[in-house]
């Protein structure tokens, strides 16, 4: 079992910026293929960014290409998400997610969630 626990989210202006964080326990992190995803009201639930275990590839939503950097601390067993630029549509709650071995964009493959952290981000 991997434990994911997200911080970090709150309310911002449009333009500002916040960085989340996503703790990891349980197993051996730098195996871990590690993902946010979020989900706004009413809206299915998304993939945001993702950084392979290994090589530490990292892929991105069109939508957020640009403004968002995903990236981690293994001695920390940890994974961040620097957002930049907000706009009003990325509110949502924010989720952390891993898989063991390979990531994915789809949100079905991952193996292991965080209850998630809202941003709100006001125009």
């Amino acid at each position: 079992q991997v434990q994911l626990v997200e911080s970090g989210g709150g309310l911002v202006q449009a333009g500002g910026s916040l960085r989340l964080s996503c703790a990891a326990s349980g197993r051996t992190f730098s195996n871990y293929a590690m993902g946010w995803f979020r989900q706004a009201p009413g809206k299915e639930r998304e993939f945001v960014a993702l950084i392979s275990w290994g090589r530490y590839t990292t892929y991105y939503a069109d939508s957020v290409k640009g403004r968002f950097t995903i990236s981690r601390d293994n001695a920390k067993s940890t994974v961040y998400l620097q957002m930049n630029s907000l706009k009003p549509e990325d509110t949502a709650i924010y989720y952390c997610a891993a898989r063991l071995y390979g990531g994915s964009t789809d949100a079905g493959a991952m193996d292991y969630w965080g209850k998630g952290t809202l941003v709100t981000v006001s125009s």
